[in-house]
């Protein structure tokens, strides 16, 4: 054996991270991939596992795209986003919100998720605690891991409209704890934080010197006529949004972060070293977004989802799987399965393979009862979802 074999023999692996071991999988993408297989061997599989709005990226976005590529628009941008973009979306808080929002405070990241990274790598510590509701999106655990930091669940519930008190803070409250991420509308629920309970939890974290982040990626897409910014009750809240969901640009992988002032020369390093900056092509598509005809399209698809949750709501009442709470953005039904199963794993797993409808486990999104609980999203026709129906109540009628 020479010096080389001995060497490689001495080598231990794997060579990943400890910290990886705390990673889940994210069930939304397994249950999406087997569903891929199915209809791969010629099944029809009603998708209501992924939060991907059906529609394809309005023409307005594709054409500023094709524009910035004809003009060779290719290089690479500010680590924060090009001026315009920002400019645009300062503007876009004064409309709905009625705020002042520098653009100098708007980094554009890519996708929300490298929104996600970037705080964590801003506010977050070995050993901190991070305070997260339970259920939640599964990647912010995840990211809050990575950090070598404890995300810690606060439980809520169905008969709150799964909103966290201030009590459940106080409670779970620490020398570690160090910030509370939220989320409103809220994935998995479709829930909103009502401006009353928004304000109180951010008075409570600037009481308590923890930082106030809140994803706001599903804006736009809200059905009541009052939805908040986390800026318009704390100005030093840090924000996360996304063009993916109401702009419907999921595969282009742009969003965005507003970040106190004191904080944006910070936030711009990480940027820099992070990814260099967010997508060229996707920053210069984005800014088709804020035309007439765009915004005209934009809210008619945002008609389109709100008539699909006014049926599918009602239609998963009238057999026996209503939602757990009011749907009041975002485009996802959180329904409860305990009448029907105490293991929502396997209830899904039954529901795709046995009736070919995907869905998502509730154990994607936390501990809390969360084999009470699956997430189905209505981003599919009115016809899928209607035959997702179908196959549903043909499923509970044998169960019983």
């Amino acid at each position: 054996m020479d010096y080389v074999d001995k060497m490689r023999g001495s080598i231990k692996t794997p060579f990943a991270r400890k910290s990886l071991k705390h990673v889940n999988s994210f069930k939304a993408m397994d249950v999406m991939r087997r569903a891929s297989e199915l209809e791969s061997s010629g099944r029809k599989i009603i998708h209501l596992e992924v939060g991907e709005p059906d529609f394809p990226t309005v023409a307005p976005i594709v054409d500023a795209a094709k524009k910035a590529l004809d003009e060779g628009l290719t290089q690479y941008t500010s680590p924060t986003g090009i001026v315009d973009l920002k400019y645009r979306l300062s503007e876009l808080y004064s409309r709905r919100h009625g705020l002042s929002v520098s653009p100098e405070r708007i980094l554009i990241t890519p996708g929300a998720s490298g929104g996600l990274v970037l705080l964590a790598n801003l506010l977050v510590e070995a050993g901190d605690e991070i305070l997260i509701t339970d259920p939640a999106y599964p990647c912010v655990r995840n990211f809050i891991r990575l950090m070598s930091a404890t995300p810690r669940l606060i439980p809520i519930d169905a008969y709150r409209n799964f909103r966290p008190m201030v009590s459940q803070l106080e409670k779970a409250n620490n020398s570690s704890t160090k910030g509370i991420w939220l989320a409103s509308p809220n994935n998995p629920t479709g829930t909103v934080l009502d401006r009353e309970t928004l304000t109180k939890l951010a008075v409570w974290a600037r009481a308590t010197n923890n930082h106030f982040l809140v994803d706001e990626i599903y804006h736009g897409l809200h059905y009541v006529s009052d939805l908040p910014s986390a800026l318009e009750v704390e100005s030093k809240s840090f924000v996360i949004n996304s063009f993916s969901k109401y702009f419907g640009m999921t595969g282009w992988r742009l969003g965005w972060i507003v970040v106190p002032d004191e904080y944006v020369q910070q936030a711009t390093r990480l940027a820099q070293n992070l990814y260099i900056c967010a997508s060229s092509i996707s920053q210069y598509g984005a800014l088709g977004a804020f035309t007439p005809d765009a915004e005209i399209l934009l809210e008619h698809r945002r008609n389109e989802f709100n008539q699909r949750r006014v049926y599918f709501c009602n239609a998963l009442s009238e057999i026996g799987l209503p939602p757990a709470a009011s749907v009041d953005g975002a485009f996802y039904v959180y329904a409860d399965i305990s009448h029907f199963s105490d293991n929502s794993q396997k209830f899904c797993q039954l529901m795709l393979e046995k009736y070919g409808v995907a869905m998502t486990p509730g154990a994607d999104f936390g501990e809390y009862k969360s084999d009470q609980y699956v997430r189905m999203s209505f981003t599919t026709s009115r016809d899928n979802l209607e035959l997702g129906i179908e196959r549903l109540q043909l499923a509970l009628e044998s169960l019983g």
